[in-house]
């Protein structure tokens, strides 16, 4: 590849003067490393624990993207990307040689189109107008509350330009018989933006028939529960934020259905958040988060967390992140980092906990 690449260079300078519309690429390798560690405690029992963790705000991951102009406006696209742990450097899923991404697409005045596994667009785009931290570390409650089908294998997605400051992103992933699913479509999701000046307003819509989407065919739901085979998961996200000078203020709303599954079936999350940039180099974020069950058994939660950051320069930052979640009745909503599962909890208790971390990006 690096020879043929060499050969292609050599003939668009040689040609230059005859053929100066000869395609041009190029492969960027980046990633992130965050390290750091976390201590939690829950009321009403012993469950207690000083963990070294990866992934407390970032997922720890490498990856390979790169574009190639073909002319006319149109560039072919692709991304390749793989989680690990940076605690020990083992892959998150060993058995795939890139677990979070692995899409080829078109891109030019049209929009965007991307095939195959690739973020849903509200994990990719939405979350960014949810809460300041992007619904990261334990001290988002959106991060605590919610489930949410975070990418999909066999995507098919479609992102709009963006016409006075309003775009759109959908996406359908279709099954496969590694899947177990069959054919069809398993899940669709579709995202709507607008961004104007200090304002970023977004709402989205999504639904996946459980086990036709997601890597390992099954989804991760916050407090414990896991959906089984036949579960249908719809999620509404909606989120908003303004900025006035050095401070943005952030609502969001979370609402979701889960069938097949004995706990957390129903539920809505309302949260509301403050940033502050007190210098260029520190941030600091307050958030609370409400949820509401609708199953009329009373597993009713609520969340205060803090985030506070520190950049040590561009590509490094320092942060430290908290939360405290108060769970009644049969609720166990636990604390989780962006990359790791918080300690299980006994229902209706209370959880803390505290962690630090160190972030890079290359």
């Amino acid at each position: 590849m690096k020879r043929f690449t060499t050969l292609a260079c050599g003939t668009v300078l040689s040609f230059a003067s005859v053929a100066p519309a000869f395609a041009q690429s190029s492969v960027t390798l980046y990633g992130v490393l965050d390290n750091g560690f976390v201590y939690q405690s829950s009321s009403g029992s012993n469950n207690s624990a000083i963990r070294a963790v990866p992934g407390g705000l970032f997922a720890t991951r490498f990856g390979f993207k790169g574009s190639e102009d073909i002319g006319g406006g149109l560039h072919v696209n692709f991304q390749l990307e793989q989680a690990f742990s940076g605690q020990t450097g083992a892959a998150t899923n060993p058995a795939d040689a890139f677990n979070r991404l692995a899409f080829v697409g078109l891109s030019g005045g049209f929009g965007e189109v991307r095939f195959g596994l690739q973020n849903s667009p509200s994990y990719d785009v939405l979350q960014a107008a949810m809460d300041p931290s992007w619904v990261k570390s334990i001290a988002s409650p959106m991060n605590n509350f919610n489930a949410l089908i975070i990418r999909a294998n066999n995507g098919i997605s479609y992102y709009t330009p963006t016409f006075g400051g309003l775009n759109a992103k959908f996406m359908v992933a279709l099954r496969d018989p590694t899947t177990g699913g069959g054919n069809g479509i398993g899940f669709y999701n579709v995202v709507l933006q607008y961004i104007n000046g200090p304002l970023n307003v977004a709402a989205g819509y999504e639904r996946g028939d459980e086990p036709g989407v997601g890597a390992g065919g099954s989804y991760t739901i916050a407090g414990g529960a896991a959906a089984g085979p036949g579960a249908v998961l719809t999620v509404f996200n909606a989120g908003a934020s303004y900025g006035i000078g050095a401070n943005r203020i952030w609502l969001a709303y979370h609402t979701e259905n889960l069938t097949n599954t004995p706990n957390y079936m129903q539920h809505d999350v309302y949260q509301i958040s403050d940033s502050y940039q007190f210098a260029p180099d520190i941030l600091a974020s307050l958030m609370y988060g409400y949820l509401y069950d609708r199953t009329g058994k009373g597993n009713n939660a609520q969340q205060l967390g803090l985030l506070f950051e520190y950049y040590l320069s561009k590509s490094t930052e320092l942060y430290t992140a908290a939360g405290f979640i108060q769970n009644r009745n049969q609720a166990k909503y636990t604390l989780s980092g962006t990359a790791y599962s918080g300690l299980p909890i006994t229902p209706g208790t209370d959880t803390r906990g505290i962690g630090f971390g160190l972030v890079h990006k290359f």
